[in-house]
């Protein structure tokens, strides 16, 4: 009897060290962080920065900082501040609603997958050259003229690439995602958050393009080997990834050996999509369109495709019914993540969290300035993430703090620029990530868990070019 009970015993003890750590799910994230800025509207003195007008945009006046009388959020403003937040980020909402749907009829078809495969099979061999190409291609989007969310409807394009040459669904959206990111992070002309940052800190537009684009393509070379060897060991043992029961029981997957049929009608609607892409990229940067032009380009292209590949009225309308409400949770994400800036606004905590950071910064030696800039920005973009909203809030105060702490105005704006662009793909208040995420059916938690290594690897990259920065007082001031 002893003998049984030490053995059971045993076996308890072994199964309580076998268990790991489980990353939260991204909802019970988003509530504690909900949770916590609530909290910390009773604890913090309110403050806020008065608003001034600059060339057309408003921006925060760094001489105007005072303190107001506490505004705690109450337990319902906390709870409201849910649907307060799906209100506000309600053009994310049904952007990925309408280009979900949009997507899911146009796959519907076959054509695409028929096309991939195509593709896939012609790159049997050499399949890792495309990683670095896409990877660049996204990359250079970003750097040049800002494409963030531009790319998303993107994604499930490359996640059936990835999947058909025996990768997983994680490399498809990665190359994508982070594509856009390192972009964002060595940008040299976009006109979103750099031309916007160095405006404000009365910088010559477009100075300083040497060194961003050294860092750009220090991150592009690191980042894609860094994918490929994940890819490759991907191929080599598919239960390797943390997506391997999920891409499973996908249906989006690929039989390279019994492809769909690639006929007339097929290539006709494949056409159709890479019109629509190229008009998607003259419509952004010609026409100035954003989301709701993008929705209206996604869903006409849906119905041509439909017509083409003789789906009936009914048959459109499930297929899209069944595209959106795939994304419902992937939306709901984009809503709660807005919630946290919605308290922290309730609370009048958010510019006291600037006003702290300037505060602490002002009395650092130089090269621990800069490099608390850099630490700040990507902080900040925990619950900031918008890359120009971000120049507004801190370029105003970061500007004019450089220069009493002996650091370039360029190497501030250099602290913001990467620090927007690497925890882009990481927070879950990002947006773009978390639409992303949805279309490729790619849960947050299991994303993260990837990512973590990668963005320690890329924010030690990041660190190395504003040390560089401020040791050759990267200017011209």
């Amino acid at each position: 009897m002893k003998v049984h009970i030490m053995e059971r015993r045993k076996g308890m003890e072994k199964g309580k060290k076998k268990k790991r750590f489980a990353v939260p799910n991204v909802f019970i994230i988003l509530f504690a962080m909900i949770f916590v800025c609530s909290i910390l509207s009773y604890i913090v003195p309110a403050g806020t920065y008065e608003m001034m007008e600059l060339d057309g945009r408003s921006v925060v006046d760094p001489d105007s900082y005072h303190t107001i009388e506490q505004t705690p959020v109450s337990l319902m403003q906390m709870l409201t501040s849910i649907t307060r937040g799906l209100q506000e980020s309600a053009q994310i909402v049904f952007f990925l609603f309408i280009v979900g749907g949009a997507m899911a009829v146009i796959q519907s078809t076959g054509a695409l997958e028929a096309g991939v495969g195509k593709l896939a099979k012609s790159l049997k061999g050499k399949d890792l050259i495309i990683i670095p190409i896409v990877l660049a291609l996204f990359g250079l989007g970003g750097a040049i003229f800002g494409m963030c969310e531009e790319s998303v409807p993107l994604v499930p394009l490359f996640v059936a690439l990835c999947l058909a040459m025996g990768y997983d669904s994680i490399v498809g959206v990665a190359i994508v995602m982070i594509g856009g990111a390192i972009g964002w992070a060595g940008e040299f002309m976009n006109p979103f958050c750099l031309q916007v940052a160095q405006g404000i800190s009365e910088l010559p537009p477009l100075s300083g393009m040497g060194l961003r684009i050294a860092l750009f393509v220090t991150m592009l070379v690191v980042t894609s080997l860094w994918i490929m060897r994940y890819a490759r060991k991907v191929k080599k043992d598919p239960q390797l990834s943390p997506m391997y029961e999920l891409d499973k029981q996908r249906e989006d997957t690929l039989d390279l050996e019994h492809l769909p049929k690639f006929g007339g009608r097929e290539k006709a609607i494949l056409i159709v999509f890479l019109l629509m892409i190229v008009l998607l990229v003259y419509g952004v940067i010609e026409l100035g369109w954003y989301m709701d032009e993008i929705c209206a380009l996604f869903l006409g292209t849906s119905i041509i495709c439909a017509i083409i590949g003789k789906i009936g009225f009914n048959r459109y309308a499930e297929v899209l019914g069944k595209g959106m409400m795939d994304l419902a949770t992937g939306a709901l994400i984009v809503g709660f993540s807005k919630a946290i800036v919605v308290v922290l606004t309730d609370g009048s905590i958010l510019h006291v969290i600037l006003h702290g950071a300037a505060s602490v910064l002002g009395v650092l030696p130089p090269i621990f300035s800069a490099i608390g800039m850099y630490i700040f920005q990507n902080l900040l973009n925990l619950v900031v993430v918008s890359g120009s909203g971000q120049a507004a809030l801190t370029m105003p105060l970061m500007a004019p703090l450089a220069d009493l702490v002996d650091v370039t105005r360029q190497t501030a704006v250099m602290a913001l620029s990467v620090g927007n662009g690497l925890s882009n793909v990481l927070t879950p208040v990002s947006g773009f990530l978390m639409a992303g995420l949805a279309l490729a059916k790619v849960p947050w938690e299991k994303w993260a868990k990837w990512m973590l290594p990668l963005i320690g690897i890329q924010f030690v990259i990041g660190l190395v070019f504003i040390i560089i920065a401020h040791v050759t007082q990267y200017g011209p001031f």
